[in-house]
């Protein structure tokens, strides 16, 4: 029996990909599936584009359950999988086990930071791309009032929400955000009928604009935003397709640019912290022919010299990670 049949056979529930060899990479995304349309499928782009671009091959594994972060890794360590990219937050004790047991095996984690010799910690100033469209929500509501939904209740989804809420109040002092987390548990990242539901309560309230960063929970916020008659903002990958004409932008964090130079960089890769904001195109908004009609000349080149004054360091965002405060929501 080969390793790989080893492999499938312990981790069947796993659907690993077949076929890797010796120093290929691996990804292990996160629970709510690699086609997500936001974050995970973010990751698979990036591994896809680079596996089109080099003509190799990655192994993949879609997780159904947190118990099986360890498991994943050590799987993929030992089968020689190298480097291996976790999509997620929720990897970093798991990874914090696991990583010193193969010290010749580089790790890559996103949205979290584990110190050890063989990991790259990977992490975005997405306050700084919420304050963008926090800013192009403010400009656009006819109502004075925008919304947020995010998902798992935990500070990352926080720092959505703060940037978000600055750039609301930066374009326009008089706006009021209203803001919501889904759940406290994984389950929070799909499930869109929640979604639908926080969107129309918050339609309720006077929100004409409402910002998704859920996960596949966002797809019911968007959805229900569309049907309802109100704008949406997409969040992690473009989503503007989803709705055109409906969705004023999405928030581009680009992890598929993470997990992309991971697998370029391959075994040995320099590792530590990297931090991916508005100065290194890590963040920023989607403009494109399904929200071309949405944003005037005037909305963008506004935003864009927002942006400038971020990069410059004219324009100071408060991150919520840094203290967890934020200077205007309260959650």
């Amino acid at each position: 029996m080969t390793i790989m049949q080893k492999f499938l056979g312990a981790a069947a529930t796993m659907a690993l990909s077949a076929g890797a060899a010796l120093a290929d990479p691996a990804i292990i995304f996160d629970l709510g599936g690699k086609f997500d349309k936001s974050f995970n499928e973010a990751a698979f782009n990036g591994a896809t584009r680079w596996a089109e671009e080099t003509g190799n091959k990655f192994a993949e594994v879609e997780l159904q359950s947190d118990a099986q972060r360890e498991q994943a890794l050590r799987r993929f360590a030992e089968a020689g999988s190298n480097p291996i990219v976790m999509a997620g937050f929720a990897f970093g004790n798991a990874l914090g086990e696991v990583a010193g047991d193969y010290p010749d095996t580089s790790f890559v984690i996103i949205d979290m930071v584990v110190d050890a010799p063989n990991v790259r910690s990977v992490v975005f100033n997405e306050h700084e791309g919420s304050y963008l469209v926090g800013y192009m929500a403010a400009q656009t509501s006819k109502t004075n009032t925008v919304g947020f939904i995010g998902g798992m209740d935990i500070p990352l989804i926080r720092k959505f929400a703060c940037g978000y809420a600055q750039g609301a109040k930066a374009a326009n002092p008089d706006t009021k955000v209203i803001s919501n987390m889904t759940g406290t548990t994984g389950a929070a990242w799909n499930d869109p009928v929640k979604g639908g539901e926080l969107t129309r309560a918050q339609i309720s309230q006077g929100a004409d604009v409402v910002y998704a960063a859920a996960g596949g929970t966002g797809l019911g916020v968007l959805q229900t935003a569309a049907d309802e008659g109100i704008l949406s903002i997409g969040v992690d990958s473009n989503q503007n397709f989803l709705h055109p004409g409906k969705v004023l932008t999405s928030m581009m964090k680009r992890v598929d640019n993470a997990v992309y130079n991971a697998m370029k960089d391959g075994p040995g890769l320099e590792t530590g912290f990297n931090v991916m904001g508005l100065a290194n195109d890590g963040v920023g908004y989607a403009m494109d022919e399904h929200n071309a009609d949405l944003v005037s000349d005037e909305m963008k080149a506004t935003v864009d010299a927002v942006a400038a004054k971020i990069i410059s360091g004219d324009i100071t965002v408060h991150d919520y990670m840094s203290d967890e405060s934020c200077p205007s929501l309260t959650f």
